[in-house]
């Protein structure tokens, strides 16, 4: 059955009437319609508007003001999101999801009805299954399974939600990045972030509402476009904060000009902007705008906002964070402190988990390396939430791009491929229900044969936890209504609280 996408932004209940200000505007142009098109246009403009006035009124974002807070679609249950990204592809094999008949058949050619017609980043068809070196356990009253690389997230079982039959359809790093970030493996879609504040804007006025944080020996394959605003105005793109005293490069004000001489020169070019953007009604001038206010408010925010030391030394060591350092732990006390003052969306990429067998990546020593960078910090991080009263309305997402493989590669130390058809995420907070686990994988821990979740049902539900319809939450572009989940989607029931 076909169905009509609409147009971004129902605000309220979506079974709401309009608004007085909208039912104005509506009458307005029924009379335009009817005075300029005659009767047969005017009667099917008609009809086409009171098809959107049944869905309720339309708010789309002030041109003005494109951050500014706006209702959603209907009751959010989450306000805020802080994604985890695991940038490579965490091996759930050795981490979440443990086959007692993977290890009983360790060693031995993976039967030909597991990789007929599949494709493989590296691996052939005949690849040798590998069981995993880990120790697996129960824990918490919900008898989480999980590994002995991850004993932080075991104190925490009950408040996660496990979700072990993602699945996703991008096998290659930089593309199934882009999917999961944007709904696409093609550059230029706007990314979950973007789609977020474009539809709800942010609650806070001197920060960005999408910030990007990053760790580890290099920035994410598939780089800024994993942050970008695609198609949507360039008001709603994710800011990378860098380390250091300058989290944002040029934000200092250049030398011999003092606070009161630069604002005056924000003011007047505001000033100038403000009448062109009269004049052409270009989004980009708001863009423009917005950004040098921001900037200049950010000139005093920013500084305070990455000052750790203002932090309890209980804190800081719960966390493992080091003022002055830039890794994972000290982004993830930095990520609670931006959803404190109203950021609306925080992103860490934290890299190097692609483990393919290599000397430095491999399911050894660099698996350990990568889990006692993240595992405390981010267990640290819900517990921090919850203590602060701040975990009921915001999500925490731990996940990468997609799994590794049941198989082995023939590499000199042990590791695996990348694999697409069953790995493992993980939810708390914001709406989530805890203390479950959601799907499964067959016996070999290759195929997700319980509840499959595909990359746009988590794109759905994430955006149905903030209040936003992802049938609705649309932009017209090239003469297309584009969405974050494309043409698929659902929500997935059994995560929700």
């Amino acid at each position: 059955m076909s169905r009509r996408l609409g147009n971004p932004l129902p605000a309220g209940d979506s079974n709401a009437g309009p608004s007085v200000a909208s039912a104005a505007l509506l009458d307005t142009t029924r009379r335009h319609f009817f005075a300029q098109c005659g009767v047969g246009i005017g009667s099917m403009a008609l009809a086409s508007m009171l098809a959107e006035e049944s869905r309720g009124a339309i708010v789309r974002p002030d041109p003005q003001d494109p951050m500014a807070p706006r209702a959603p679609h209907f009751g959010a249950k989450a306000k805020r999101i802080i994604f985890l990204f695991m940038a490579g592809g965490p091996s759930q094999l050795e981490l979440f999801d443990y086959k007692p008949k993977l290890q009983e058949l360790d060693g031995q050619v993976v039967p030909p009805e597991y990789t007929k017609n599949k494709r493989f980043a590296f691996i052939k068809g005949d690849a040798k299954l590998l069981g995993t070196r880990r120790k697996f356990a129960r824990h918490g009253q919900s008898g989480a399974e999980l590994s002995e690389c991850l004993p932080h997230l075991a104190a925490i079982a009950d408040e996660i939600c496990l979700v072990r039959s993602m699945q996703t359809d991008v096998f290659n790093h930089g593309p199934a990045k882009l999917f999961v970030n944007t709904g696409s493996s093609r550059f230029g879609m706007p990314s979950m972030g973007a789609w977020l504040t474009y539809g709800i804007g942010s609650e806070s006025r001197d920060l960005p509402g999408f910030v990007v944080l990053q760790s580890g020996p290099r920035g994410p394959r598939g780089g800024n476009p994993l942050w970008g605003s695609g198609f949507l105005p360039t008001a709603y793109q994710g800011v990378p904060f860098l380390g250091g005293s300058e989290p944002i490069l040029n934000l200092a004000s250049p030398p011999g000009i003092d606070r009161q001489r630069e604002g005056r020169f924000f003011d007047t070019v505001g000033k100038l902007n403000a009448q062109r953007l009269a004049a052409t009604g270009d989004p980009e001038i708001a863009t423009r705008i917005s950004a040098y206010e921001m900037a200049y408010r950010m000139q005093s925010s920013a500084p305070e906002l990455i000052d750790l030391s203002a932090e309890s030394q209980q804190t800081l060591e719960a966390y493992g964070a080091e003022p002055g350092k830039v890794t994972f732990a000290n982004n993830c006390l930095l990520a609670r402190r931006l959803v404190e003052r109203g950021v609306r969306f925080v992103q860490l990429y934290h890299t190097d988990w692609d483990h393919h067998g290599n000397n430095d990546t491999h399911l050894g020593e660099p698996l350990d390396a990568r889990c006692q960078e993240t595992d405390q910090p981010a267990a640290a991080l819900v517990k921090d939430l919850r203590q602060r009263g701040l975990l009921d309305d915001t999500i925490v997402i731990w996940g990468g791009e997609f799994g590794r493989t049941p198989m082995g590669e023939p590499r000199d130390l042990i590791g695996r491929d990348h694999h697409v058809d069953g790995y493992t995420m993980w939810m708390a907070g914001g709406g989530i229900k805890p203390g479950q686990t959601i799907g499964a994988t067959d016996e070999l821990g290759y195929y997700a044969v319980e509840d499959p979740v595909h990359v746009h049902d988590l794109q759905a539900t994430i955006l149905h936890l903030m209040g936003l319809d992802h049938l609705k939450l649309t932009y017209k572009f090239q003469g297309r209504d584009f969405r974050l989940t494309d043409v698929g989607g659902h929500v997935i029931e059994k995560m929700l609280a």
